[in-house]
């Protein structure tokens, strides 16, 4: 029993993730997998696509994928991961100037 080859577009929105499965075809690149999938006609999605398979960024919508890839299209961040991680120190203030539970125990 032969294995149907595939490939996998991924998508996620605020709201949803899409993974829609592909069969391989020799040849295929990153943008004919994306047409292929349909799924612009799901998901509203920028002109200018920012891609990736597995993580890694590609230069060019034109690259050759390989049988068992996953193109990923990214979308814009809603807030700096910096910015997360500086709220989130706020809320809980432990640090250089700030002594613990620990400190209590043993002096007061």
């Amino acid at each position: 029993m032969t294995a149907q080859l595939q490939v996998w577009v991924a998508y996620a929105g605020v709201e949803q993730q899409i993974l829609i499965p592909l069969s391989f075809n020799p040849g295929m690149t990153a943008e004919d997998a994306i047409m292929q999938s349909g799924i612009r006609q799901q998901v509203e999605l920028p002109e200018e696509l920012t891609l990736g398979i597995f993580g890694a960024r590609l230069s060019d919508a034109s690259q050759l994928l390989e049988a068992g890839d996953r193109v990923e299209i990214y979308r814009a961040l809603t807030i700096n991961p910096k910015d997360i991680r500086r709220n989130r120190a706020k809320k809980n203030p432990v640090g250089r100037y700030c002594r613990g539970n620990r400190f209590k125990q043993l002096y007061l």
